[in-house]
């Protein structure tokens, strides 16, 4: 090539990275953090936080006194039967309703994707959207109290509530791992003839089972937990017993079952990591 050299630098090459580039900026991150401090110092603020009060002998000495009434545990045949008949519907509580709540939720969560096999329109996937979130928007407890007006007493009850709620919960997080899965092998198999829904069963849900399993797993764990509070309302298992208990000042049998729900939850808890572990792999 001819010319001047400088002239050939600025037509045929950018010019150097470290004259071009700039320095990210901080400014975002460093608002988030003081607004994030600002809303920290504000609630120590406005909060009636009386630590002199909790942390005084007096109070103290309560507390360990209310803590020793739990021991020794209640250990007689016929209690630990009905713990047992207790954990065991806890258990079946939290079970069922998981799956109830992920066979609708992936039912759902197809309308409420953006996805080539969704049939819906904008306005569908807006509503399913819609009611997704009020689902997931209605504590359990508060499920709870809704279903025992209309099915009465019982393990029932608890297992709707907790099905509600976790379909709202797991139809949300179905539908955007929809969204975020490359959409290469469902288009293949489309312009090939394929019908779009088996499309999505044979591209799309296999690419997407191993992240449903793990949601599926994660929101089982919750759930042993929800249920073991949803006794408060008469939604049965544990929780009701537990409430029994401490209603009537009755500490060690109280106790015995706070330890039931202490093994079943971290049962659970190893159970799932195992198999989230599997399917990583």
């Amino acid at each position: 090539m001819s010319g001047d050299p400088e002239q050939r630098w600025a037509g045929d090459a950018p010019p150097p990275a470290h004259e071009s580039a700039q320095p990210p900026s901080h400014l975002p991150a460093v608002l988030v953090l003081g607004a994030l401090g600002a809303l920290i110092g504000a609630s120590f603020w406005t909060l009636e936080l009386r630590w002199g009060d909790f942390l005084a002998a007096d109070a103290l000495g309560k507390m360990a006194e209310f803590i020793a009434g739990f021991f020794p545990p209640a250990a007689d045949a016929r209690f630990l039967a009905r713990v047992g008949t207790a954990t065991g519907e806890t258990l079946a509580m939290s079970a069922l309703g998981t799956v109830l709540a992920v066979v609708l939720a992936v039912v759902l969560a197809v309308p409420a994707s953006r996805v080539p096999t969704s049939a819906g329109t904008a306005l569908l996937r807006g509503t399913t959207r819609l009611a997704l979130n009020g689902l997931r928007s209605i504590p359990e407890l508060v499920w709870a109290a809704m279903w025992v007006i209309a099915a009465g007493l019982g393990p029932f009850t608890g297992t709707l509530a907790l099905a509600a709620h976790t379909l709202g919960v797991l139809g949300r997080l179905f539908a955007d791992t929809f969204e975020n899965l490359p959409p290469e092998p469902a288009r293949t198999l489309r312009e090939n003839g394929a019908h779009p829904l088996a499309a999505w069963l044979y591209a799309t849900l296999p690419q997407a089972l191993p992240q449903l399993l793990s949601y599926t797993l994660y929101r089982w764990e919750n759930n042993i937990r929800a249920a073991t509070v949803l006794g408060v309302v008469g939604a049965g298992g544990l929780g009701q017993l537990l409430y029994f208990h401490l209603s009537l000042f009755q500490m060690r049998e109280a106790a015995t079952v706070i330890i039931a729900m202490l093994v079943l939850v971290g049962l659970v808890d190893a159970a799932s990591y195992w198999a989230r572990r599997r399917l990583s792999r």
